[in-house]
């Protein structure tokens, strides 16, 4: 299977459709209904109101939603990462990890406010790496704060994604002042209009501001789920050490480009720890950038029988997940 998506073939993202639907079956077959949690935002409890008519009658609605997501964000970061040249020739691996990777785990089947947003800051991610050549980086910088602002009212600790434009900007060699407050300008933005609406209809003194604590986030998980988290972080790690061993040889922007998906994953394992909470759908953040990791562990090994097995241990994971551990 890593042998088929590590070709460029225009076929590919039917091919990595099947292999979704294959892997995430489960979750259409038990529709499950998602709940609001205290750290959602507005917007997101909004989504689900308006959903709860048609989820009563028909709850396939939930998980064809999120296989949408889940599917989109697959091929457009694994676009990104073939136009910003990250790995040595064009594939459908970091695809292919995102869906294998998502699918260990329960939670991150489910709709969510943390699911939804990584289509957000999948287009974040984007822009940031393409400030070294971009003409006007004073327009998308507004435009990437403008988006962290919306993404905080799906849920509002993605607000630590902020970080990512400060740190992204010393990566791309855009240290001004002015870029700063400009992207500042345009997090504050979309809270100017809520903030403006409250006031003309009369609801300024019902919004409550959400408040930010740092605590350690409680979840419950079986052996079987610490497992595969040892297995994911294992192939992480390995796939670094290929990053780390080929990054000199590849073009300066690639590395500007790597080098901010570590700060992507960095700040992602660090929001759950934001208004921590006792689910484990939160971590679904850092599976963006687990998932271009892991796919160089795919890519690199010049043993074929090294990712083979690899794949095919977190495939036997996923089928355990979901249907034979409870």
């Amino acid at each position: 299977m890593t042998g088929t998506f590590k070709a460029n073939n225009p076929y590919n993202p039917v091919l990595l459709l099947v292999y979704g639907i294959l892997l995430k079956l489960s979750m259409f077959l038990s529709p499950v209904i998602p709940q609001t949690q205290q750290t959602d935002g507005f917007l997101f409890k909004i989504l689900l109101a308006d959903l709860s008519p048609i989820g009563h009658a028909f709850s396939l609605i939930y998980p064809l939603i999120t296989f949408s997501l889940l599917y989109t964000q697959a091929i457009s970061f694994n676009k990104l990462v073939n136009d910003h040249r990250l790995m040595p020739k064009p594939n459908y691996l970091t695809a292919m990890s995102y869906l294998l990777i998502t699918s260990l785990f329960k939670e991150w089947n489910v709709l969510s406010a943390p699911l939804i947003i990584n289509t957000l800051l999948i287009w974040i991610w984007a822009r940031m790496s393409g400030l070294y050549n971009n003409p006007t980086p004073k327009t998308s910088l507004f435009n990437i704060g403008l988006a962290i602002g919306i993404s905080t009212f799906f849920y509002f600790p993605s607000i630590t994604f902020a970080a990512l434009v400060i740190f992204g900007l010393l990566v791309t060699g855009k240290f001004k002042a002015t870029d700063w407050l400009i992207a500042l300008l345009g997090i504050l933005t979309p809270y100017y209009f809520l903030l403006s609406w409250a006031f003309l209809t009369d609801r300024l003194k019902k919004y409550k501001f959400p408040g930010i604590s740092v605590s350690l986030p409680h979840f419950n998980q079986s052996d079987w789920a610490i497992a595969a988290i040892i297995i994911v972080l294992f192939a992480a790690v390995v796939g670094v050490f290929f990053i780390r061993r080929n990054f000199l040889r590849q073009l300066i922007q690639a590395r500007k480009s790597w080098n901010l998906v570590f700060i992507y994953c960095f700040v992602a394992v660090c929001i759950p720890f934001i208004n921590a909470t006792h689910t484990f759908e939160y971590w679904i953040l850092c599976a963006v950038p687990l998932s271009a990791f892991i796919a160089a562990a795919f890519l690199y090994p010049n043993r074929n029988w090294f990712p083979s097995i690899l794949h095919w241990l977190m495939v036997a994971f996923v089928i355990a997940f979901s249907y034979f551990v409870r």
